[in-house]
């Protein structure tokens, strides 16, 4: 297939996934408000070119929200790998040189092993030393803390709760590299796996062995209640954003037009990127019994999203709301 489609719709993204069962799918979720997509989307017509058995499709992933929520794409670019209908690997980011490495080991993985050259290799083993230091302790697990999606996920993270440890975690079916190469680069098959300082502890059963001897709560820095971590963050700065993305670079167009907003009432501000930390931006939403992003707060009250900080900038209220006015 020489040209990339446009998945407009659900019901077309559906029909295209169907229709390719036998072949590679690459779907690109982009929007035309990030300059790195309109670069991807260049990317993906030269590939698709050179890789005419592939299917190639880019999808607006705000225009067509009820299939970026089920694929749980929260920034843009992201690229979802399709086969025989099942989602098979996920590339998030503008990486060209990685999306075209990808591309080509799918296409041929069915009739050909994937390279056994050193350098992808050196590349995932970066990667994941990278990833089992991002935090003094991390799980890898199935699901989040919020959605653990197997039994031993959710009684490990039940333990590291009850006693009130701070961890961070990653999931390890969002990103099949990083599943299997974990197992080879720990000598470790299964999971849950629980990493303190980057050295793996093991998984549950070694998890309930440490509670038993007490050593546990020795081992890792104690969290602060989400609640009160809530607080605290909200009452950061005298105005605070939580959004997708940061004051430099918003990750999505709700975000982005808020942005433009607060810089042109000329008041300062901070902002919270939400993308990184699923505890936060699950818990805000309960806290403050407002369920999108972003969220305007000002002296730690909630202003809200988008439409009410439009609605302030036409009645001319918004820039003495910031100020602390009323």
């Amino acid at each position: 297939m020489a040209a990339v489609l446009d998945a407009g719709s659900a019901g077309h993204f559906q029909e295209l996934l169907q229709k390719s069962e036998k072949s590679l799918l690459v779907v690109h979720f982009w929007a035309p408000w990030a300059p790195q997509c309109a670069q991807m989307n260049e990317v993906m017509a030269e590939l698709a070119k050179v890789q005419p058995e592939v299917t190639f499709v880019k999808l607006e992933a705000e225009a067509v929200p009820e299939v970026s929520e089920k694929y749980e794409i929260s920034s843009v670019p992201t690229f979802l790998f399709f086969k025989s209908s099942q989602k098979i690997d996920r590339l998030d980011g503008a990486h060209a040189p990685e999306l075209t490495k990808r591309v080509q080991r799918h296409a041929s993985s069915a009739s050909f092993p994937a390279p056994s050259s050193s350098a992808p290799k050196e590349d995932l083993n970066v990667r994941l030393k990278r990833l089992i230091n991002a935090a003094p302790c991390m799980l890898f697990m199935k699901g989040s803390p919020q959605e653990p999606r197997c039994g031993f996920s959710r009684q490990i993270v039940d333990i590291l709760h009850k006693h009130k440890i701070q961890f961070s975690s990653f999931d390890i079916l969002s990103d099949e590299e990083v599943r299997q190469g974990l197992k080879t680069f720990s000598n470790w098959p299964t999971y849950p796996q629980f990493y303190v300082k980057g050295e793996l502890m093991g998984g549950l059963d070694v998890i309930k062995e440490l509670e038993a001897s007490g050593e546990l709560d020795t081992m890792c820095p104690k969290a602060q209640s989400l609640e009160d971590r809530l607080k605290a963050l909200i009452n950061k700065a005298p105005v605070i954003l939580f959004m997708k993305g940061n004051k430099q670079m918003a990750k999505c167009g709700f975000s982005r037009q808020i942005l433009e907003i607060l810089n042109n009432a000329g008041v300062d501000y901070d902002t919270f990127d939400i993308l990184e930390d699923e505890e936060v931006r699950q818990g805000l939403k309960t806290f403050s019994n407002w369920p999108t992003y972003p969220q305007l707060y000002v002296r730690g009250e909630l202003i809200g999203g988008l439409d009410i900080v439009k609605e302030m900038k036409e009645s001319g209220d918004l820039v003495s709301v910031l100020q602390g006015g009323h």
